[in-house]
């Protein structure tokens, strides 16, 4: 069994956790105070434990131990399979089973599950989204597109299906042109959509636009004057850190030196002081070097 890195397990857990909130009982709800059944808690504590263990790992470090985290992994992954056994159609346990087996990159049992929990439920979004990302890991990016295709058209105001599904059609580019029925400039609109949609749905989140510039030269033919409007819009956006300010400034010198505009770039690479860029930077300055030149 092996260990997922943190960042992307986090990420599962917190999707986890937005879907088990939604799956909660109205208040105002009048079958709400029925819904509250053993196999509900026992859920909810098998995940709490799942939480409470991904947070310790996170929290140890380099003093994370390996052999006790798998410990307790076997033995929450035990426990969900009590609950699904004696629970066959609660979809929730599915999910949240399917979820955790992914996480500890027990993909083909992951996908199972989930499939499962499909079966049991055709309409959550989060279920397709992680089906087609196994699948899209297995390189299957064609069955993957129908699954978050389907997430899409279930949470149209979700960036971040969106942006999974820009992240397939750039990442299977040559499947999708070779089976799956795509010309180039459909691929090429699809995916640039994608990130716009996410970019759109999403503005403070800096990810979401930075792909989405970018994604206008990681197509056949690059469109730079669309990309420079994009960058220019993301500049001027708040951003975490200097480092991330400066990375966009490094990105908008790159068109500008595709465009020709030599000294705009050699402006805005004034402004790139981020030593941890440098070398960066100075591959973009070596471009500039023959132009002065002349």
């Amino acid at each position: 069994m092996k260990l997922r890195p943190l960042l992307s397990l986090l990420f599962a857990s917190c999707l986890l956790a937005r879907l088990t909130a939604a799956d909660q009982p109205d208040e105002n709800d009048e079958k709400a105070e029925h819904r509250e059944t053993l196999a509900d808690r026992t859920l909810r504590e098998i995940v709490q434990r799942e939480r409470d263990l991904f947070a310790k790992a996170e929290k140890d470090g380099e003093q994370f131990d390996k052999a006790a985290f798998h410990g307790e992994a076997q033995s929450i992954a035990s426990s969900y399979d009590v609950l699904v056994q004696k629970n066959q159609t609660f979809t929730m346990a599915f999910v949240a089973y399917g979820m955790f087996l992914g996480k500890i990159n027990m993909d083909r049992q992951a996908v199972a599950m989930l499939m499962k929990a499909n079966q049991l439920n055709p309409d959550i979004p989060l279920v397709k989204n992680q089906i087609a990302k196994h699948l899209a890991e297995d390189g299957k990016p064609i069955e993957a597109l129908t699954y978050l295709m389907a997430a899409t058209d279930l949470a149209p105001k979700e960036a971040f299906y969106h942006f999974h599904l820009g992240q397939l059609l750039l990442a299977g580019h040559d499947e999708f042109l070779l089976k799956g029925g795509f010309t180039q400039a459909g691929l090429d609109k699809a995916m640039i959509d994608a990130f716009r949609q996410a970019s759109e749905l999403a503005p403070t989140d800096f990810s979401y636009a930075y792909q989405y510039a970018k994604a206008f030269y990681e197509i056949e033919t690059p469109r730079w004057e669309e990309a420079l409007a994009v960058w220019e819009q993301v500049e001027l956006r708040p951003i975490a850190t200097t480092t991330l300010r400066h990375m966009v400034r490094l990105q908008k010198a790159n068109v500008l030196i595709k465009l020709g505009r030599t000294d705009d770039a050699r402006r805005t690479l004034e402004m790139v002081t981020d030593p941890k860029l440098a070398d960066d930077k100075q591959t973009l300055l070596d471009q500039l070097a023959p132009k002065a030149e002349k």
